[in-house]
């Protein structure tokens, strides 16, 4: 006879599996699924640039170093690796500022622009959610990594960095930490929602914005359950908190604290 428990689990599995098959009929009918290099090859990960409207200059500085462009950026796919600036829309659809991207968009074809989403910073966390849901049904990755256009990648050793962690399920992965809640209204970094983390006021563990990776079945988790996941004022808090009720396995990696002095890390602020 099955106990209580095994039972819920049996029932939560069966619901997430009817979601994901019926996102994957969406799927079928409105986005192309670019799913693997072209040798067939499942990807190795899908990397999100976040970028805004006014950060033309700072995307054209990545081109130029860290970032491969045209046939660079290709023949980087062809080794498993995608590489998108990731951008919502105006709120005023189809002004001068869709316009830009789009434009910029056709000469580059370097970016995946989340049509549902509106670009606002008051929007960033909503963002997380956008990203990894789209980029999840769009390609077939081994990691999704999402990384702020603030900072500087040593893009080989990432990918060095993912190559060793092939095959490993449930991996979220980032400079890891916690820290107060920041209770002031107007203070940066303010948590409207600050009442509901006790009387010490503390952050959960959870990876720095700048930088951080999930496997595909965690990023799958956030676009199977996107619509009823709780966000906070910030994308890192925010997604640290979809973690909490997982099986998540979390890895402190300092190598992907973009601010630390240490030699062998894999990013840097800009």
């Amino acid at each position: 006879m099955l106990k209580c428990r095994d039972l819920e689990r049996r029932i939560v599995e069966a619901e997430m599996e009817l979601t994901l098959a019926k996102s994957q009929g969406y799927l079928k009918n409105q986005l192309p699924h670019s799913g693997s290099s072209s040798s067939g090859k499942k990807l190795l990960a899908v990397i999100g640039v976040y970028t805004g409207f006014g950060s033309r200059l700072k995307r054209n500085v990545f081109r130029g170093s860290w970032m491969p462009r045209g046939d660079a950026l290709k023949k980087l796919e062809e080794r498993g690796v995608v590489i998108r600036f990731v951008i919502g829309r105006s709120a005023n659809r189809g002004d001068s500022l869709d316009r830009n991207i789009d434009e910029e968009n056709s000469s580059t074809k370097d970016f995946l622009i989340l049509d549902g989403h509106e670009e606002a910073q008051e929007e960033i966390p909503k963002k997380a959610k956008f990203f990894f849901s789209t980029a999840v049904q769009k390609w077939d990755a081994e990691f999704y990594v999402k990384v702020d256009d603030n900072i500087n990648l040593d893009l080989e050793g990432l990918i060095g960095l993912l190559e060793r962690r092939r095959g490993q399920d449930s991996a979220y992965v980032g400079c890891m930490k916690s820290g107060d809640v920041i209770t002031e209204e107007g203070k940066q970094w303010y948590e409207p929602d600050w009442w509901k983390f006790g009387d010490e006021k503390s952050y959960f563990r959870h990876a720095s914005g700048s930088l951080f990776i999930l496997s595909k079945n965690l990023a799958q988790y956030i676009n199977i359950n996107s619509a009823s996941l709780k966000m906070y004022a910030h994308d890192d808090t925010s997604v640290g908190s979809w973690m909490m009720g997982l099986q998540a396995t979390y890895i402190d990696d300092n190598r992907l604290c973009c601010s630390s002095i240490k030699q062998d890390k894999v990013c840097s602020v800009a």
